[in-house]
């Protein structure tokens, strides 16, 4: 065989393989139940787009197992008014239900280990929960990954905000949250009474984070109803692009 031709199709062999063990990974994430478990409020408020291009927040194959097509999906067109309940494992193993927070402001991040976006907004929201935690948010990160792999990225990254874990389970949330084949990051921002003001698709940045929370500070101090609310955070969105 021509030498020239043997690394042609040694190369074709090798990028086929790589290929087939992304859309293994992600098509064992996709293999969900039943769709929208626990979406039974019928009150329905639009997601948020991260305003930022593919470009300005690169998802790179090597760091991905979604294909171009499937990582610029686009949000749920509705969400449901309330986040739902549900319950995940913490990094301490103990089943953890989401209710445990009740009565603070949620920032749910999505998130997954193989995710570069996902990795660099670790240190804001660490920044963040610095920030915002004593006037009533937390942050938590719903690792949609393999447990192993999320433990040992946790404890080498020092996360210091808690960290719930699931496969198929946390499959199961973003489906009720009209997820069914969810592109990470997204994060889900509530108020105080468990009601979902927004959710934002894409790498968070600083300016799109404090005016999100500035907004729902307000609602939380009945400064703001949660409607006007919502039409401020995609107004002040719109402005940073």
């Amino acid at each position: 065989m021509n030498r020239a031709v043997g690394l042609t199709l040694s190369a074709a062999v090798l990028a086929a393989v790589a290929g087939w063990t992304a859309q293994s990974l992600y098509s064992r994430h996709r293999a969900m139940g039943p769709e929208n478990p626990g979406a039974t409020s019928s009150a329905r408020i639009p997601a948020v787009i991260s305003p930022l291009s593919p470009e300005e927040a690169p998802l790179s194959p090597e760091d991905s197992p979604l294909s171009p097509a499937e990582a610029a999906a686009p949000a749920p067109a509705q969400l449901p008014d309330r986040l739902p309940d549900f319950t995940l494992a913490g990094v301490d193993g103990k089943a953890t239900p989401i209710s445990a927070w009740a009565g603070k402001s949620l920032l749910l991040n999505f998130w997954a280990t193989w995710c570069a976006p996902c990795r660099r907004e670790i240190p804001l929201l660490e920044s963040l929960r610095s920030n915002w935690r004593a006037q009533g948010f937390e942050v938590i990160g719903i690792a949609v990954d393999h447990r192993p792999e999320v433990l040992d990225f946790a404890r080498r990254m020092h996360i210091d905000y808690p960290v719930l874990i699931g496969e198929q389970d946390a499959l199961d949330v973003a489906a009720a949250l009209g997820f069914d084949s969810p592109a990470f990051p997204f994060t889900v921002f509530t108020d105080r009474h468990g009601r979902i003001v927004t959710l934002f698709v894409g790498e968070l940045h600083p300016a799109e984070a404090q005016l999100i929370l500035e907004a729902i500070r307000r609602v939380n101090s009945d400064q703001l109803p949660i409607g006007a609310a919502r039409t401020a955070i995609s107004a002040g969105l719109k402005s940073l692009r």
